[in-house]
């Protein structure tokens, strides 16, 4: 059983055997300049994700489809799933957006406005200074409870959902409230909706998520079959990256804030957690230099690996050095601070102009 709402998926080879999820790299080598997350293996698994090859390679319409449960502050594993914004954005595909603040509701209790204010001033403020590009006409960006195209096809397809069929699937009991019922049914229609005639559609669309949420691709793949008929849709197709490791060794969370860089941590609290953090170093000096470190168990390392450095040379180097002892995590977490202190300057200086971008969207 996977658990969208709080779910920890630490063991991927597990996952993709009992759930069907087929390995990213049997299509990485089809996709023209593939991004670094992808190249480098974060983006571990995917589901059909040859319609979206074909639409690349192609120049067929296609549309990249997310969504955010506003519930706390953005962290820099949230970063992720910018940058696959970015890159799709580069390939022309529409982007849509998705604020659940019905879902945050059911789920968490959080107000309508707190969600509002929460997506903005926290999220799509950050997104912006990123360089998501919003002010595109294939940019959008809305909240389910004000989208009547989202909330409607959530009410028709819920034709053919039974109450089992969401036990199996979510765990659902008799003590769950009915709203919360209801939310799987609004991902599926924030997914499937950007292939409404009113869109555009049908069209191929891929949704970019961590494996926690393969339920609810699972549940959309299912009844795009079903209302295929009715609305032409294509089953969506998706891709899963993995969750990054916390700084303080398990999974980094916003409810955790030594866990976390928050993107809105002053530059001085973001180097002293990086300064602070796990990494693979041995238990002595003499042991370090004798058998190396673990990159591959590091937090430090990871920071480098999905977010802070590009050039894949030199992270080689880098890691090539901590294994065969040459370096040690004083040397690693120094090069760090400073890769971090330029991203939250770069970030500082475009965040204001971002937040005023961010609160015309919503208008």
């Amino acid at each position: 059983m996977i658990d969208p709402w709080g779910s920890s998926i630490i063991d991927y080879d597990k996952l993709t055997e009992q759930f069907g999820i087929k390995p990213f790299t049997d299509v990485v080598d089809d996709i023209p300049h593939a991004s670094k997350l992808m190249t480098r293996g974060i983006i571990f698994g995917q589901r059909d994700y040859n319609k979206i090859t074909d639409a690349l390679n192609n120049n067929k319409p296609f549309a990249t489809m997310t969504g955010m449960m506003p519930s706390g502050k953005m962290h820099i594993g949230h970063k992720m799933v910018v940058d696959q914004l970015k890159w799709y954005q580069e390939k022309n595909a529409d982007i849509y957006v998705s604020i659940a603040d019905m879902e945050a509701y059911a789920t968490r209790g959080i107000s309508k406005e707190k969600s509002r204010e929460l997506a903005l001033n926290e999220y799509i403020t950050n997104y912006i200074a990123l360089g998501l590009d919003v002010t595109r006409d294939n940019f959008h960006l809305y909240l389910q409870s004000e989208n009547d195209d989202v909330k409607n096809l959530a009410y028709i397809i819920g034709k053919k959902v039974t109450f089992n069929q969401m036990r199996s699937i979510y765990g659902f009991n008799n003590s769950t409230n009915i709203a919360h019922i209801y939310t799987p049914l609004l991902q599926v229609a924030d997914i499937l909706h950007p292939q409404l005639k009113k869109y555009g559609g049908p069209k191929p669309v891929i949704v970019p998520v961590g494996p926690d949420q393969d339920p609810h691709i699972r549940l959309t793949r299912d009844l795009a079959s079903k209302f295929n008929e009715e609305y032409g849709f294509i089953e969506p197709s998706a891709t899963f990256h993995r969750f990054m490791t916390g700084l303080t060794g398990e999974k980094m969370s916003s409810s955790k804030p030594k866990s976390a860089i928050y993107l809105t941590d002053s530059l001085k609290d973001a180097v002293k957690k990086v300064k602070s953090a796990k990494t693979g170093g041995r238990e002595s000096l003499k042991e370090q230099k004798e058998l190396g470190g673990m990159p591959d168990k590091c937090s430090i390392y990871e920071l480098l690996v999905y977010h802070l450095i590009d050039d894949d040379k030199k992270l080689e180097e880098i890691r090539s050095k901590c294994l065969s002892g040459e370096i040690l995590c004083g040397n690693c977490k120094g090069c760090a601070s400073e890769l971090i202190t330029d991203m939250f300057e770069e970030l500082d200086q475009k965040r204001e102009e971002a937040r005023k971008i961010a609160n015309t969207l919503l208008k």
